[in-house]
């Protein structure tokens, strides 16, 4: 047996943060069933901290997050982790009403937003097609992925953990005191952050499922027409929440931000989507597509709330859950980990602008029940 203080499954930006947390108080081991870290969501995100998405307590978590991405530990990347990249909510006619509402849900968390006018927006993106009003925000972070990724197993190794990569989760008991997975690991705390598999992995504990969703989404990169400078365009979205674009490496990156329900697996795009986030471009843009340079799909992973789940089963000592980051697991990635660490060690809760109930695992089992 090989045994740790703390079993983590899952090499992703919430297994992977949350070690890095954990590896302060005791032996770590993260298990990773792919040969890569963050391979099936994490390494397939945008990599944007903004406050356009999600709910309250959502926000509240990428709000307490932004310091760790501005100002990182001293030593924790030998490149920097984020950049300012400003965003802009867009709405036609007809979204007047939902752009009040972003706009008050904003505010909340930020005062660097400002509305602004159709010629603004289109100085800011020059192929935008008729826009009436829009939300700007020169405060959005764009975050490195694989920087991230990196550098929190880097810490995990350096705090005497262990990642265990390319080992796939077949079998997990109940030993005494200890979970033991695949016969081989134990440990009493064992950790599920197993993204699109944790109602899985709880199955194989015999532990209550919550009721996870993967959902896909479907990115593709096209050229920007020719002669137009776009690396200055901010970050795009649709107030009406069927379309994103912005500029990376020369490219337009642009996505339909469809939500197709899936199986968990290694997520592929699909001609219709890769379709649609073509006609989604055209129709709120000037730009043709001609050809699609790239393109990939990834997988988010919902609760019912939509809210990311963190702490102790109620039916199963010792397991604990780490679910549910959906679209914004990145952006979150620190203060859930101080979430886990709080609540596995017994310390004060760390995020003072999140209730503790709209994170525990617990309200999912219940909601659950009473459906």
């Amino acid at each position: 047996m090989e045994s740790a203080d703390f079993l983590i499954i899952g090499g992703g930006i919430a297994g992977l943060s949350a070690a890095a947390r954990l590896a302060r108080h005791g032996r770590v081991r993260v298990i990773e069933a792919e040969e890569a870290l963050g391979y099936h969501s994490s390494g397939r995100s945008v990599s944007f901290s903004h406050y356009g998405i999600g709910n309250e307590a959502v926000r509240g978590l990428t709000a307490h997050s932004r310091a760790f991405f501005e100002l990182p530990p001293e030593g924790f990347s030998p490149v920097p982790i984020s950049r300012t990249f400003a965003t802009l909510y867009f709405a036609t006619a007809g979204d007047l009403p939902a752009l009040a509402r972003l706009r008050a849900d904003m505010a909340a968390f930020t005062d660097a937003i400002r509305m602004v006018d159709e010629a603004e927006m289109r100085a800011l993106c020059p192929v935008l097609k008729a826009p009436r009003r829009g939300l700007f925000d020169p405060s959005g972070l764009k975050l490195d992925a694989d920087a991230l990724l990196q550098s929190f197993a880097r810490a995990v190794r350096a705090s005497g953990g262990e990642i265990q990569m390319g080992e796939r989760i077949e079998t997990i008991e109940r030993q005494g005191e200890n979970w033991v997975v695949n016969g081989r690991h134990g440990a009493p705390i064992l950790v599920n952050a197993a993204g699109a598999w944790a109602d899985s992995v709880a199955a194989l504990a015999g532990v209550t499922a919550l009721g996870l969703e993967p959902k896909r989404r479907t990115i593709i990169a096209v050229d920007p027409p020719a002669g137009i400078d776009i690396s200055a365009w901010p970050f795009a979205h649709s107030v009406a929440g069927d379309f994103y674009m912005l500029p990376e490496a020369g490219r337009i990156l642009a996505s339909p931000v469809d939500e197709v329900p899936s199986d968990p697996g290694d997520a592929q795009p699909e001609d219709y989507d890769l379709a649609l986030a073509a006609d989604r471009l055209e129709h709120y843009t000037s730009v043709s597509v001609t050809r699609i340079a790239h393109r990939w799909a990834g997988l988010r992973t919902f609760t019912a709330d939509r809210v990311p789940a963190a702490g102790f089963a109620p039916d199963a000592p010792g397991f604990f859950w780490l679910a549910g980051q959906g679209g914004y697991g990145l952006q979150t990635a620190p203060a859930m980990a101080e979430i886990v660490e709080a609540l596995v060690t017994g310390a004060a809760w760390p995020v003072p602008g999140v209730a503790p109930a709209a994170i525990m695992p617990e309200r999912l089992i219940i909601a659950a029940k009473t459906c």
